[in-house]
């Protein structure tokens, strides 16, 4: 997967340990809700004691598609494993008459946050428009990740594995930059209808907060 530059911003060098476990990956339509569920099968490992970790998007048209939800599974984290948190130790102040290190918990990057999507509100929660931008920023990345999975990684993972999709990937790319150049003079042209069109482009994020108030139906 970390031959993929989408999910190489996710992967972590701590979490690589933890991967080498990882058997296999499979997805699967579901129906009622409407959607798919990416399916990751974990060998026997130190790090936690689930063998199956799964990643649920919920949508509400799917042939848009329309993000309604993301469930993830709750990973159950040996003592002292998790990857999702660093423990940081602080000395005690001078004169203190605690003398053990004061220990904090906080969250860190890692890919198994992927596990833990982003919780949209309550119907009746009011939000702010920041927090909710931020929200659908999350939501979006979310469901690139999960979109990426399904349909690039499953179908060829033994060329990514390899590395020879990444190659791949990357030649498309630059043919498609030179098919930009021929066109640029047209698409100058548009450039300011284009404009009044950006925030309608993607249509798993127009009715973004429509399906925030959808979301609080299966909360």
């Amino acid at each position: 997967m970390k031959n993929h530059e989408i999910l190489a911003e996710e992967i972590q060098e701590r979490d690589e340990e933890a991967l080498k476990y990882l058997k296999n990956i499979t997805w699967y339509r579901i129906s009622e809700p409407k959607g798919f569920k990416l399916e990751f099968q974990f060998g026997t490992n130190p790090f936690f004691k689930n063998s199956v970790l799964t990643k649920t998007y919920h949508m509400i048209d799917e042939d848009e598609p329309i993000l309604e939800k993301a469930i993830g599974t709750e990973i159950e984290w040996y003592p002292g494993k998790c990857l999702t948190q660093k423990v940081l130790k602080k000395k005690p102040r001078k004169g203190s008459k605690n003398t053990k290190p004061i220990t904090k918990t906080e969250d860190c990057e890692s890919f198994f946050n992927f596990f833990s999507p982003p919780q949209v509100p309550d119907d009746d929660e009011e939000i702010d428009e920041d927090i909710a931008e931020q929200l659908q920023n999350e939501m979006e990345q979310d469901y690139d990740i999960g979109s990426t999975i399904r349909d690039k990684i499953i179908p060829h993972a033994v060329s990514w594995f390899t590395g020879e999709a990444a190659q791949d990937e990357e030649f498309e790319v630059m043919d498609g930059e030179d098919d930009d150049d021929e066109d640029n003079d047209d698409e100058d042209e548009d450039d300011e209808d284009d404009d009044d069109d950006d925030d309608y482009d993607s249509k798993v994020w127009e009715p973004f907060f429509v399906s925030l108030r959808a979301c609080s139906v299966s909360s």
